[in-house]
């Protein structure tokens, strides 16, 4: 396989999470941190890093559009629940395991 073969593959998986994500709107970010260890914020702060690494310009704000469909402000007021006690239980757990 090619390099740029590899490169759009790669780019075929992401946009398939960056949808899957946006089909699940349900799935509070804080558990995807609990469960997985990232959430939609990580990909769009990890989309600003490769942009610099790349040599690109692109704010927070861009990356996070490109992740969550409109700005972060937005899909909060839509979609975030307010955590609930044991959700930040578990993710204290969760980060202090990682450590």
């Amino acid at each position: 396989m090619t390099l740029e073969k590899e490169t759009e593959l790669e780019a075929a998986v992401l946009r398939r999470l960056i949808a899957h994500l946006d089909a699940r709107k349900d799935v509070q970010n804080i558990e995807l941190m609990i469960l997985a260890g990232f959430c939609r914020n990580c990909l769009s702060k990890w989309y600003l890093e490769a942009a610099k690494e790349q040599g690109m310009e692109v704010d927070i704000a861009d990356a996070q559009r490109k992740v969550y469909g409109m700005s972060y402000g937005e899909w909060k007021e839509r979609h975030q629940q307010p955590a609930t006690p044991e959700q930040v239980q578990r993710y204290e757990a969760a980060q202090q395991a990682q450590q």
